[in-house]
């Protein structure tokens, strides 16, 4: 076994099956660039690759590694399957660990344990399979958020203001997963905090053009449009109280090594946690490199910093 990260060879891994696998195609040869500009060892996998043909375990096998940065967005990449593959093979990897990994990617459960412990999330219902309408009508009122539990990017998420939008909305969401979740929805602006070995960055705040009903994938990786806000426009008290929220949130699903929570704030002022994500979005599109170049970290630099914290945390170095 090698004794220091550049002497060691980075497997960046990316790709996946997930409907995130554009968003991380783009992600991953980013990360490996910066790496090799900072003088790493690095080759590439794109799981599930049109090339590869081969179940993931075969093609980690295929190729000779000692440290995993994982690019992968949502799917088996996010939900904790893959950093438990890297554990039975005994390779550091970034980020947190398959426990962490796959509560923060299931949304329902997530939601779950916050309301338990007391973490501001806003009021939901979740279903299997196909979803009563009724019952969400009766229950909830309108406008209201229809998400599919276990997928990120906002990827089949919509906001619906009548019958014909829900109907519309839970039929979209079931396409992705079994897991339906409809979430009350908060009239207010929307952050992010991206969270880097435990420290929490300055919140950004996202505001995307008006024909956007929500931040949704298109608002995130494809329009110019989009406003992200730097500094996010909290006085100093209100931006400190959303990075603990953050924290806590983070901190509270067993989460490790680097991360981003997404919170919005209703016209009251109260902030309430949507959900974490553990391998977050790494695109010129993305918000933690934007997060991290207002404080002076260059890409490559943020890309070393993830990737030294987690060497270290397994006693590298």
């Amino acid at each position: 076994m090698t004794n220091t990260l550049k002497e060691s060879v980075i497997a960046v891994i990316y790709g996946g099956r997930s409907a995130e696998r554009e968003v991380s195609l783009q992600s991953g040869p980013l990360v490996a660039q910066g790496l090799r500009s900072k003088g790493y060892q690095v080759v590439e996998l794109d799981l599930y690759g049109p090339e590869a043909k081969l179940d993931p375990i075969v093609q980690l096998q295929s190729i000779a590694f000692d440290f995993a940065f994982i690019a992968l967005h949502g799917g088996e990449g996010e939900d904790g399957r893959v950093q438990a593959l890297l554990e039975m093979f005994n390779k550091p990897y970034t980020g947190s660990s398959p426990l962490a990994c796959g509560l923060a990617m299931d949304k329902v459960l997530t939601k779950r344990f916050w309301h338990g412990i007391g973490i501001p999330t806003p009021a939901y219902l979740s279903f299997v399979g196909q979803a009563d309408a009724d019952i969400i009508e009766d229950k909830m009122l309108y406008p209201m958020i229809v998400k599919p539990s276990r997928e990120g990017s906002t990827i089949g998420i919509n906001k619906a203001a009548n019958r014909a939008e829900l109907d519309e909305a839970l039929a979209q969401a079931l396409e992705y997963d079994s897991d339906i979740l409809v979430e009350a929805f908060v009239n207010g602006p929307e952050f992010t905090v991206t969270i880097i070995d435990d420290v929490a960055f300055p919140a950004i705040g996202l505001k995307p053009a008006p024909e956007h009903k929500l931040y949704d994938y298109e608002a995130k990786y494809i329009a110019d449009d989009t406003q992200y806000l730097l500094p996010c426009g909290l006085n100093e008290d209100d931006e400190n109280e959303l990075q603990m929220l953050a924290l806590d949130a983070y901190r509270s699903l067993g989460c490790s090594g680097w991360g981003r929570v997404d919170i919005m704030r209703d016209q009251e002022g109260v902030f309430w946690v949507l959900e974490v994500n553990t391998a977050p979005g790494m695109t010129s599109h993305s918000l933690v490199p934007m997060a991290a170049k207002y404080v002076g970290i260059d890409y490559a630099s943020l890309v070393e910093n993830i990737a030294q914290n987690a060497w270290k945390k397994v006693g590298r170095d």
